[in-house]
């Protein structure tokens, strides 16, 4: 049995074949998955699970070089705004959210939460261990 406090089999398959650099999204129920990027749906019902439940769950097993979240966090949910800034998380980038939609294009995997929190995004990069 696994130690670490992420249990989902999916989501640690991904983590354990990610390279530097890959990326991961954590969506809320509303953000579009990009055709050919795996989907983990892990939404319930509304709120079910929750984004920052799944971001820090996620963090116990990714080593994380950068995130990047939308600009529009920032003025439309400025509390799940602060509460990711209060993470150990390196190198925080911005983008518009079309940008942000056009990035996850490249994602490894795409987790869909039952978030319903606007922006309830985000990008994380890969880091290294050593």
């Amino acid at each position: 049995m696994k130690k670490t406090a992420l249990l989902n089999a999916a989501i640690s398959q991904v983590i354990a074949t990610m390279g530097h650099g890959d990326t991961l999204v954590i969506g809320d129920v509303g953000l579009p998955a990009p055709a050919g990027v795996p989907v983990i749906d892990l939404a319930v019902t509304r709120g079910v699970p929750d984004f920052m439940t799944v971001l820090t769950t996620v963090l116990t097993e990714l080593q994380v070089e950068f995130h990047i979240v939308a600009d529009e966090m920032q003025s439309v949910s400025p509390a799940l705004a602060a509460q990711i800034a209060t993470l150990d998380l390196p190198q925080a980038r911005s983008m518009s959210h079309e940008a942000f939609k056009q990035a996850t294009a490249r994602a490894k995997a795409h987790i869909r939460t039952g978030e319903c929190t606007p922006y309830a995004n985000i990008i994380l990069g890969a880091g290294v261990v050593f």
